[in-house]
Order: structure tokens, then C-alpha cells, then sequence
């Protein structure tokens, strides 16, 4: 985080995660990811991957565990419970809402057809935020390769996470200290 610029405060982080979940509706990792590093600066890009990192390892989804983390950083359980609730408050009206709408017009063929061009979207959403979100580890041989082994463990060997993740943190801090001593 730039010293020059303030902590922000408890509305600052609300405000800042109730944008980001009502514009990153069905994705709001990029969104958060935009507004914490490149439009509010609160952290670096490397700062951003390594908070992202260490929360993909705690129960929940990933972007909930940033909005708390990031907010406990900053402004302590105040700060964890305004990001939260910021990010939360509009998706889940939403999700009720559409809820609704669907369990009443699911069987009709233009939803169907349209759902089927969403998820088909969301992929390359995902594809596109995943290389993103990875650009800190460009030019990181041995991160590449923790992420090539990640990558093969989900992707193509469909391990389980509870068994794969522990070995690639084991095994990747093994390297990173065998490497680097």
C-alpha cells in the first residue's frame, strides 16, 4: 500500500465492496480486483495476489474471505463486517430475486438457451481474470511451475482439494526455501 495514501475508513471499504458486488454480479473477483488495485490503490497487484493466495486456502469463496481480510487490515472487525456486507447486501437481493423468476420460467426454451450462453461466458470470464490475477507470477519459473502442478492436480488429475492443496503449499514452500537459501 502507497504511504502517502490514508487507510480507508469503515464507509470507504463498504462503499468500495457494495460497487463491486453490484457491478461484478456473476463475477466479482475482477471487479474487487480493479477497485482494491487499480482505481483505490489499496494494495499492489502482488499485494492483491498474495491476500487472493492465502484466502483461497480458508473455507468459504475466495472473494467473501478478500472483502474480510482486507477490511480487517485496514479498519479491524468494523472494516471486516462493512466490506462484507458491502460486497453481500446486493447479490444476495439479486439471487432471491431471480431465484423467483426462475423456478417460475425455468422450462420455457429462450431461458434455457440463455443460460446455456451464460455459462459459456463465465468460462471465458474465468479463463480471462485467471491470467490477470496471475501476471505477478510471469517471469517466476519455479511459481509457474507450482501453478503448471496446480493446474494438472484440479484440472487433469481431479484430486480433491482437502488432499492437493496441502501438498502443493508443502511442496511449493519446499522449493521456494530449497531455491532461494
Amino acid at each position: 500500500m502507497p504511504e502517502t495514501r490514508p487507510a480507508p475508513t469503515v464507509f470507504d471499504l463498504f462503499a468500495g465492496f457494495f460497487v463491486a458486488g453490484l457491478c461484478g454480479f456473476g463475477g466479482v473477483l475482477p471487479w474487487a480486483r480493479r477497485m482494491i488495485v487499480e482505481q483505490r490503490q489499496w494494495l499492489t497487484l502482488a499485494e492483491f495476489t498474495d491476500m487472493l493466495g492465502l484466502c483461497q486456502f480458508l473455507p468459504g469463496g475466495n472473494i467473501m474471505n478478500v472483502t474480510i481480510a482486507l477490511g480487517s487490515r485496514f479498519r479491524g472487525v468494523p472494516g471486516a463486517v462493512a466490506a462484507f456486507l458491502g460486497l453481500m447486501v446486493t447479490p444476495v437481493a439479486i439471487v432471491i430475486g431471480l431465484g423467483v423468476l426462475y423456478d417460475r420460467y425455468a422450462d420455457l426454451p429462450p431461458v434455457r438457451h440463455a443460460f446455456t450462453a451464460l455459462s459459456a461466458a463465465a468460462a471465458a470470464f474465468m479463463l480471462s481474470n485467471a491470467w490477470k490475477i496471475a501476471s505477478p507470477l510471469r517471469g517466476r519459473k519455479l511459481a509457474i511451475a507450482v501453478a503448471v502442478c496446480a493446474f494438472l492436480a484440479f484440472a487433469v488429475l481431479r484430486l480433491p482439494l482437502p488432499v492437493a492443496l496441502p501438498v502443493l503449499a508443502l511442496g511449493s514452500t519446499a522449493l521456494l526455501w530449497r531455491f532461494r537459501s
